[in-house]
């Protein structure tokens, strides 16, 4: 039956992201002749046609469009433009692509060293350290980022707090009065003080309710919504009298707008001040886009950004108030949104300190709040994010943003935005980053962005190994770029050893935040991570996304830690995949079903699955729009399963007159369609999913921390694997897993696997496998935060040689793969092995004998420790030998407990007279901290897996004496402890440095007969 589309008056909020969208794909349109190739693409372009050429240089050397990027803090205009210019030469130098330039200066509690007056954020030297950054950027194929504001959230300087472009608030006051007792008096006063520089406020209403203990809560005074009066007009002069009726207990409640005066984080930044803006107003974002104009905005800049520009960035939006966030257009939005009155219903949606403060009847409250964070979410994503985003394209420029910290749809606004962007501070699990990613792939955007590597009293002592095992998951859960926190300018007044850190010291102690750069030892091998970083980011940004369950989410927050039923706890770790979207992207133009896939060009989900609002205690509710949308991709072919009593669903917000009725008449057709399985269980979910013959496309052997992206590009798939965990706090921690996983390739013909190493860039063709119709069974050995890439495509990718040979598909070698003449095998011990091939029959290989493993124990060990210099930014090195009988930590060894820097490892090895070039050897390091390099008999090895620390040798190994060097870079945390007690001081000794236990593998390969 064809339900007739109805719309209670005003725009809907489908509307409002699909007019978006198409403003975004016009804007880029009229600009684009004005543009190169760092231009802004279309927002909400589609899917890629066609694809990369996938052959060895694709992934071994990924260009710097993809690599990682840095925050960069500036002590806000306070810098040299040559010393830019160096430091934009280091970052590029480093291997990374990119940089944000961001005012942040949290560790400087005097702010008059930094001379606002004359060096603030936007003032001519700020503007000219930027025109250094884009200069230099270009030259060395760098893109340059910029904050919408100084630090954040977004705000202007030179606007007053009482303007009507800064952020607002609706605070609200009370004075109880008794059944039949009359009040008079002034208005009731806010609760909460004006905050300093507010001088104007208007009065919205006054109203009186009856209370009734039976809808209160332990936090909110229950109050009748039917008793509600308006008694703004009775005021006089300021003051009111008004006599309660005597059925009950009264309370009297007044609504002041006014001005919230929040400055920008750690401000000043400029003089005059800056206050944060309204960030629900047409004039609170023109209040952004005009200083930029008028103050920013050169001819020389505009070009520069032509240049080397990449993204506007805009951080979480934290809008601090202990009133309701406020603008003055909400009454009419939620009026003509919803069709009712808000100020009714006012009392459900005030807030203290963040906490409510009255509720009405629970049902009519939930779809109270729901409703108004409706509006709330609509004006965000008109007026702000819809509107920066194209104004950001008439500049060249894209705009990436965390559209997260408001209780509003950030789902849909990462549908809207170029580049979604999470953190890995702030979420709480993966399943946030499944949000955005879910709004990114709808819309067919390409990255999502994570502020990457940010850890609360972690200054000086964050390990790369750490920020691995951190990122490895959100790789798995959409990311696909990471702007690491991040890169401090060198200098500052005052500052002391080793520079200017954007958040450390933190109220004295150490900050968050980590300070890369030359600085730190460990720079020295930041080019491998780099490396390892754009590699991860070349192949999932590749092609087009895949994933297995589309999760409907009738309210689509995110940075709440709030998953999926069965899917985040049980179907993870069986390998399937899942993203959130919320009803504005069920209106996209990929919102459509071909072959049973949702968005076949994209995402290409196999299932719906819809359940209760989790933020609106798992009532199970839909909109009757989104309802209609459901049942028309259900009768297109989608699959869904529903957990919940959704026979007796309810309008998310307040329903109008009989849309109850006619919601649950579309909910009845909908589960009567053969395809469409209604559960109650949530255990049941696979269950169901099963029925309707939906498989994931990867599938573990058993149920596992193993977690996986998949991208497909031509014919070819795209699976990376990760040994990740859900989220820091997880416990028990993730273990090595050793077991089986079976991959769906999309390729019909003859498909292959290949195995992609992200550390050295090379790629080899998988030797042992099997396959079926479910798809490519192989091997995965992961450690903890370990991770690997495999492909399934054709025998001839990435320049393999090896044609239509045949595979084995059990051996009880150690190893099976293929040399450069074919199939062969490896084993540690001698002896004869066996292998079964693919096409039938059985080869036998014997191998000589091979040597013991050798344990590594004498070293010499040559030490590069790192002292404070003469000046903040200078570093003294006092050069150290040892001889070491065994090999401990440094800070278990009396000459070192205290130092760091750059430790050279070195030892000889001699191997046996009959060793041949069909031998080899693994060098297990053991524990190493932090990052490493390896350099046998001169030459230096490609970078080694830093969370799996075991490297091949290969052909580097001869008969005889073999040198063996092992470098090792630190952290500055032990030589900090010691330099500067009165900040460092309580941080507890790292064990840095190379401890082992290290040995030399042997083995013997040969090729099979």
């Amino acid at each position: 039956m064809h339900e007739p589309t109805t719309q209670r008056g005003g725009i809907s909020r489908r509307a409002v992201l699909a007019v978006s969208l198409a403003a975004g794909a016009a804007t880029a349109l009229t600009t684009a002749g004005a543009t190169n190739a760092h231009a802004a693409p279309p927002a909400g372009r589609l899917y890629p046609t066609g694809g990369p050429r996938l052959d060895g240089d694709w992934f071994a050397v990924p260009p710097r469009s993809v690599r990682p990027k840095f925050r960069w803090w500036w002590p806000d205009g306070l810098v040299d433009r040559t010393e830019i210019a160096r430091e934009i030469d280091q970052i590029a130098d480093a291997g990374f692509g990119g940089a944000e330039i961001a005012a942040v200066h949290h560790s400087i509690k005097d702010k008059a060293v930094l001379d606002t007056a004359h060096h603030s954020w936007g003032s001519t030297p700020w503007r000219e350290g930027v025109e250094a950054a884009l200069r230099q950027a270009a030259r060395r194929g760098l893109t340059v980022d910029l904050t919408l504001g100084p630090s954040w959230p977004a705000a202007v300087p030179g606007l007053t707090p009482d303007d009507e472009a800064a952020a607002q608030e609706l605070a609200y006051g009370r004075t109880a009065v008794a059944a039949g007792a009359t009040y008079q008096g002034p208005v009731p006063e806010p609760v909460r003080e004006v905050a300093d520089g507010i001088t104007r406020r208007s009065l919205l209403a006054v109203q009186a309710a009856r209370v009734n203990a039976a809808y209160a809560t332990r936090k909110e005074t229950g109050l009748d919504l039917d008793s509600v009066q308006d008694l703004t007009d009775s005021i006089r002069d300021g003051a009111l009298s008004w006599t309660a009726p005597a059925d009950g207990d009264w309370v009297l409640i007044s609504y002041w707008q006014r001005g919230t005066a929040q400055q920008p984080e750690s401000g000043p930044h400029s003089a005059p001040a800056a206050y944060v803006v309204d960030h629900f107003s047409p004039a609170g974002t023109a209040a952004v886009t005009g200083f930029w104009e008028r103050a920013v905005l050169t001819g020389t800049v505009r070009r520069l950004l032509k240049a080397a520009g990449g993204a506007f960035f805009e951080d979480s939006i934290e809008l601090e108030t202990d009133a309701l966030v406020w603008t003055s257009a909400l009454p009419a939005a939620f009026e003509k949104k919803t069709g009712r009155s808000l100020l009714p219903c006012l009392a459900a949606v005030v807030l203290d300190n963040s906490n409510q403060v009255y509720a009405f009847e629970a049902q009519a409250t939930r779809q109270i709040r729901h409703d108004f964070w409706e509006t709330v979410s609509e004006l965000f994503n008109t007026h702000h994010v819809t509107t920066l985003r194209d104004w950001a394209h008439c500049l060249g420029m894209e705009l990436r943003s965390q559209p997260y910290g408001l209780q509003t749809d950030a789902i849909a606004s990462a549908a809207i935005l170029d580049i979604a962007e999470g953190e890995s501070l702030g979420f709480k699990n993966l399943d946030d980053y499944r949000c955005l990613a879910g709004g990114r792939d709808m819309a067919g955007h390409t990255v999502l962005s994570c502020e990457s590597g940010a850890y609360n009293g972690s200054a000086y002592s964050t390990t790369w190994d750490r920020f691995l095992r951190t990122m490895g998951g959100a790789y798995a859960a959409g990311v696909n770029q990471t702007v690491v926190h991040g890169f401090s300018y060198a200098t500052a007044p005052g500052v002391s050893w080793p520079g200017f850190a954007a958040f450390s010291p933190y109220n004295g102690a150490p900050g968050y935040g980590e300070s890369w750069g030359p600085r730190q030892p460990t720079w020295r091998h930041a080019e491998d991570i780099a490396g390892y970083l754009g590699r991860v980011h070349q192949v999932l940004q590749t092609g087009s996304p895949r994933a297995d369950v589309a999760v409907f989410r009738q309210t689509g927050y995110t940075a709440t830690g709030i998953g999926a039923s069965w899917f985040t706890a049980t179907g993870i770790p069986l390998g399937w995949t899942h993203q959130f979207l919320s009803g504005p992207l069920l209106d996209l133009p990929s919102a459509r079903v071909s072959g049973g896939r949702l968005a076949p060009n994209g995402p290409a989900y196999k299932a719906l699955f819809v359940e209760g609002d989790f933020f609106y205690g798992s009532t199970p509710s839909l909109a009757l729009a989104d309802a209609r949308r459901l049942i028309g991709l259900a009768r297109s072919g989608l699959p869904m399963v529903l957990l919940g009593a959704f026979e007796q669903v309810l309008t998310p917000g307040v329903p109008a007159q009989d849309e109850t009725e006619r919601l649950r008449e579309i909910l009845a057709n909908l589960l009567a369609l053969p395809h469409v399985k209604n559960i109650t269980d949530k255990t049941a979910v696979g269950d169901a999913l099963a029925a309707l013959g939906v498989t994931p496309d990867a599938r573990n052997a058993a149920s596992s921390t193993l977690l996986n992206a998949h991208r497909v590009t031509g014919d070819t798939d795209l699976y990376y694997l990760c040994n990740g965990k859900h989220a820091e706090t997880v416990k028990p921690p993730v273990a090595t897993i050793d077991h089986d996983i079976t991959l769906r390739p999309t390729r019909r013909g003859t498909t292959v696997p290949y195995l992609l190493d992200p550390w050295t860039g090379e790629v080899s063709r998988v030797g042992r496998y099997t396959e079926d119709a479910d798809g490519i069974t192989l091997r995965v050995t992961l450690q903890p935060g370990q991770a690997t890439v495999v492909a399934l495509g054709r025998p001839g990718l990435f320049g393999d040689r090896h044609g239509n040979r045949q595979h084995a598909v059990a051996s009880s070698a150690d190893r099976v793969f293929y040399s450069a003449r074919g199939l062969a095998v490896r084993a540690a011990h001698g002896g004869t092995y066996t292998t079964q091939l693919s096409r039938g029959g059985t080869a036998t290989t014997t191998l000589p004998p091979v040597p013991d493993p050798v344990p590594l124990d004498r070293w010499q060990l040559d030490v590069e420790d790192w002292y404070p210099g003469a000046g903040p930014t200078d570093t003294d090195v006092v050069r150290r030998t040892l001889v070491l009988d065994a090999l401990l930590p440094w800070s278990q060894i009396a000459e070192l407990a205290d130092s760091a820097g750059i430790g050279r490892y070195r030892t000889t090895v001699t191997l046996p007279a009959d060793w041949t070039s069909a031998h080899g050897a693994y060098l297990e390091l053991g524990t190493v901290s932090d990052t490493f390099r390896v350099t046998v008999n001169g030459t230096r090895l490609a970078p080694a897996d830093r969370l799996h620390p075991v490297v091949d040798l290969g052909g580097h190994l001869r008969r005889g004496s073999n040198a063996i060097e092992i470098e090792v870079a630190t952290p500055l945390i032990n030589r900090l402890r010691a330099s500067r007690p009165s900040v460092f001081g309580t941080a507890t000794r790292q064990a840095y440095g190379l401890s082992g236990p290290v040995r030399l593998v042997p083995y013997v390969q040969a090729e099979v007969g």
